[in-house]
């Protein structure tokens, strides 16, 4: 085997050549295999106390051992009220009390009084208008009125229809009550009848004209 053997570079002997690049080959294997990488890609390194935290394990059992012991007594003061009547009688002796009561008394009074202050100067503040002028003014303007109009200032007003109308009625009625007094001055027995009749007349002719009106 050894003479089939071709060695890179010239050699005196194929059979030490070959033995001798068996024995480098094999040596740069095992460097090879022993070879560290420069790059690290092992997974990182796992540390108990991260994964599996004790001071949160132990501030949760003594929080759960609290619970625990507040819901125990509790319960027990509840089965002591509930064997007893408890010693709570609900009843509450206390008055309401202001804290800023004197504060408020006191701006009450701050106020009022100002008020009041204010009320005395506009009750002795003299009036700046003459009333006095006023009217002489209007008594000018009045006589100017006059002096300019067509008609005179002070004419009385004429009577409505309806007025007109109440005061001729009257006046009717007025005339038929004489002469009826004048017809019956002779006939004494019957005046009074006819008294009555003119009275009750005169209240329909009353009605009749309110309701014309």
């Amino acid at each position: 085997m050894h003479r089939a053997y071709q060695p890179i570079l010239p050699c005196g002997n194929k059979y030490l050549q070959q033995k001798w690049d068996k024995a480098t080959y094999e040596e740069h294997k095992k460097k090879i295999q022993k070879a560290k990488p420069v790059v690290d890609t092992s997974p990182p390194p796992t540390y108990g106390h991260l994964h599996l935290k004790l001071r949160k394990l132990k501030l949760d059992k003594e929080r759960l051992s609290i619970i625990e012991r507040d819901n125990h007594l509790l319960l027990k003061k509840i089965s002591h009220i509930m064997r007893t009547t408890g010693r709570v009688d609900n009843k509450n002796d206390y008055e309401a009390k202001s804290l800023n009561r004197k504060k408020r008394e006191e701006e009450l009074l701050r106020v009022s009084q100002e008020n009041r202050t204010i009320l005395e100067r506009i009750t002795k503040c003299k009036p700046l208008y003459k009333v006095q002028k006023w009217n002489e003014d209007w008594q000018k303007t009045e006589s100017y009125i006059n002096n300019i109009t067509r008609y005179p200032h002070g004419l009385p007003k004429l009577p409505d229809q309806k007025e007109q109308r109440f005061n001729k009625t009257e006046k009717k009625i007025q005339k038929e009550n004489h002469l009826k007094d004048e017809c019956l001055k002779d006939k004494p027995g019957k005046k009074k009848l006819i008294h009555q009749s003119t009275e009750s007349s005169k209240d329909h002719h009353r009605e009749n004209s309110i309701e014309k009106l």
